[in-house]
């Protein structure tokens, strides 16, 4: 792994462990670091996940030289600040989606990049994954004749009102936390979106406990999709043409990768070779910072992104139709 790009971990969220068996496993990425705000939490943190070396501030981690990327898995609201604080310090940074929805403090996030000349990433780990290239590539390739339908659900159980993921003031709610992912999905094959209409459940934490919404593409495609952290456990997504359907019954973790080919009553399985997405984002990432190849999700992407689920927040609160 001479080659391999020096990784650190700014903080000790739990999506971490979905993350660090990736980078141990890539030849192309090396983890060195970790970063807490205490030093005792990341020393054992480190040990637990055989990590090198342990920081007792998210300063002290960006100050070392030895470190060349890192991934930031803070709360949503301090994403775009410490993202920024990270190129500045000479940093390429993966961070953990969502960036913010934002889209003021995206274009600085961008800046920041562009300025120091270092690569910055939303990471939506699914879409480093073979079925989602599988997905867009039968869509555009005319497999469900011409699209007209996208739907697509992603909901768990969550009823904790301290957990970070349901506090209003660090950005939580089920649009930041998993409908990010139908919004992400959605656009991936409809375009960009004209107008949306989202409506929500606000949940006794303040933050939306159910958001449901409708989002109209170019060429009058439609996409329609619910997500919640108040619900049962569901995560599917479909793909409705004028001739056939593809269904993925796990779009987004891709742990049992096969899209449907849903035609007249008959069912077409097309199974993927299983992959790990969190490694397949950090060696997109790692490629990238070498000039080993294209990053994937850059700025467009991620302006996109933001504008959307703004629109849709916007939507929400003020029950009424958003055109983008």
């Amino acid at each position: 792994m001479a080659n391999a790009v020096k990784w650190g971990i700014v903080s000790t969220a739990d999506i971490n462990r979905k993350v660090i068996p990736g980078l141990h496993a890539s030849t192309k990425a090396d983890l060195v670091a970790v970063a807490s705000r205490d030093r005792e939490r990341a020393e054992a943190y480190a040990r637990k996940w055989e990590i090198p070396r342990a920081f007792g501030s998210y300063e002290e981690l960006l100050a070392d030289p030895g470190i060349e990327a890192v991934y930031i898995s803070l709360p949503n609201t301090l994403h775009v600040e410490w993202s920024i604080k990270a190129l500045e310090a000479g940093k390429h940074v993966l961070c953990e989606k969502p960036l913010t929805r934002h889209l003021e403090e995206v274009e600085k996030a961008f800046e920041a990049a562009e300025a120091t000349g270092r690569i910055l990433s939303e990471a939506f780990m699914y879409r480093h994954h073979p079925q989602t290239k599988k997905l867009k590539e039968l869509v555009d390739g005319g497999a469900i004749g011409e699209l007209r339908l996208i739907r697509s659900a992603f909901s768990y159980g969550l009823y904790d009102e301290s957990n970070i993921r349901l506090l209003p003031e660090l950005e939580g709610g089920a649009l930041m936390d998993v409908g990010c992912y139908n919004v992400s999905n959605s656009r991936l094959l409809g375009g960009e979106p004209e107008s949306v209409w989202g409506e929500a459940w606000y949940g006794p934490s303040g933050t939306d406990w159910v958001f449901t919404a409708t989002m109209r593409f170019p060429g009058n495609v439609i996409a329609i999709f619910d997500c919640g952290t108040a619900m049962i456990e569901r995560d599917e997504l479909e793909a409705i043409g004028t001739e056939a359907s593809l269904f993925l019954d796990d779009p987004w973790h891709c742990d049992e990768p096969v899209i449907e080919l849903r035609t007249d009553g008959n069912i077409e399985r097309i199974e993927i070779e299983h992959e790990d997405p969190y490694r397949l984002e950090v060696e997109n990432v790692s490629d990238a910072i070498r000039g080993a190849g294209e990053l994937l999700l850059g700025p467009e992407d991620a302006l996109a992104q933001a504008r959307t689920l703004e629109a849709l927040h916007e939507s929400a609160m003020s029950r009424k139709p958003v055109g983008l």
